[in-house]
């Protein structure tokens, strides 16, 4: 068996079928950034007053008892107007941040207003959604009348405000007004 001696055979692979891939991926990553972009609306605000809703509880344009909730430029302009509070309430306790400034903004403060539970939460119903905010949830865990209503804001995050009754009578409610910076962007 004398067979001719030959050199090894050669296979050559080409880089080419990897690179188109990573090639259409990149230009698909930038068509659909650039669609992203063109799309894009950004954040809407709203840009309206209190509301006036006829029928229910009035709006205290002049109350201060909110006022230590709205530090330097937090919460935003945007999310400040939901700083409200009906006619006849008054504070029961001092204003707490409990940050104090670190981390997510909160604020909260117990309060007193002259109607029941169901006037005091249709209030925030009709004025928070007025001025763009959301009611997600209603009732808290431990069985108390709450709503919870969210915005995003023009800071890039969203924004929750809670109303919380913690005891009422047909004609008076103690309540809790808390407003707070959700940890999750927009």
């Amino acid at each position: 068996m004398n067979d001719e001696i030959k050199p090894p055979l050669t296979t050559t692979t080409s880089i080419w079928p990897a690179a188109a891939v990573l090639i259409l991926a990149v230009v698909m990553l930038f068509v659909f950034m650039a669609i992203n972009m063109i799309s894009d609306q950004g954040v809407t605000t709203t840009s309206t007053t209190i509301p006036v809703v006829v029928g229910g509880l009035g709006t205290d344009a002049t109350s201060t008892v909110l006022e230590n909730c709205h530090q330097s430029a937090n919460p935003p302009s945007d999310i400040v107007r939901a700083l409200i509070v009906p006619l006849s309430t008054h504070s029961t306790g001092p204003t707490v941040l409990p940050n104090e400034g670190a981390g997510d903004f909160d604020c909260y403060r117990p309060l007193v207003t002259q109607a029941n539970a169901s006037t005091l939460l249709a209030y925030y119903a009709a004025h928070l959604e007025a001025l763009g905010w959301n009611l997600f949830s209603t009732g808290a865990s431990n069985g108390s009348p709450q709503s919870l209503f969210q915005k995003g804001g023009s800071d890039g995050f969203y924004w929750i405000v809670g109303i919380t009754v913690n005891s009422s009578t047909k004609s008076s409610s103690n309540w809790t007004y808390r407003i707070y910076q959700n940890s999750e962007t927009i």
